[in-house]
């Protein structure tokens, strides 16, 4: 292989190193200040990681879900509600399940009876429209895994340290050559 191919070849992977680096960090960035903030949003849309399987059939644990903040008042029975919950077993968790029924709480405001559809049973709470944080948009299938691994010691060496140090390291390389 001649000087110049590799060079060319060189460049290829140390501007991937670079980029992949650059994604990761911005990434990681979007992602802490973003995802599982239920008071944080883009653009009226928020984040969250899903974490159980109670809704397969719409999207699985370790998918990424989009929330669109929206009026209450305007769901339907079907809709699918991204909410805080208020029961004893999960209380301040996100959850976000179907509508299966819309009805009044204690106080006379408006609420939902929801449910996961893996299981079809019924929700035992009733989610006060106060607690919802948004209807279903979308998903982005596994995202969320790699989010929960770099957050933890292995995905932060492996994703953000390594690439850093190999660019830190190359550049040092050129340096004493040069």
């Amino acid at each position: 292989m001649n000087k110049k191919a590799l060079n060319i070849v060189k460049n290829i992977l140390v501007w991937t190193l670079v980029v992949f680096t650059a994604f990761i960090m911005v990434f990681t960035i979007f992602s802490v200040n973003t995802f599982d903030k239920t008071d944080r949003d883009i653009f009226g849309y928020k984040f969250f990681i899903v974490l159980s399987d109670s809704m397969s059939d719409t999207f699985r644990s370790g998918d990424v879900i989009i929330s669109k903040e929206v009026d209450p008042s305007t769901r339907v029975v079907g809709d699918i509600i991204t909410y805080i919950s208020q029961a004893d077993g999960s209380y301040n968790e996100v959850i976000t399940h179907k509508i299966r029924s819309i009805t009044k709480d204690e106080d006379g405001e408006l609420a939902f009876v929801t449910y996961g559809t893996t299981a079809e049973k019924s929700a035992e709470e009733i989610v006060s429209s106060p607690y919802v944080l948004g209807k279903y948009s979308f998903r982005l299938p596994w995202i969320g895994h790699l989010f929960q691994f770099m957050k933890t010691t292995e995905g932060y060496v492996i994703c953000i340290l390594v690439p850093f140090l190999l660019l830190i390291i190359y550049n040092g390389f050129i340096a004493f050559n040069a």
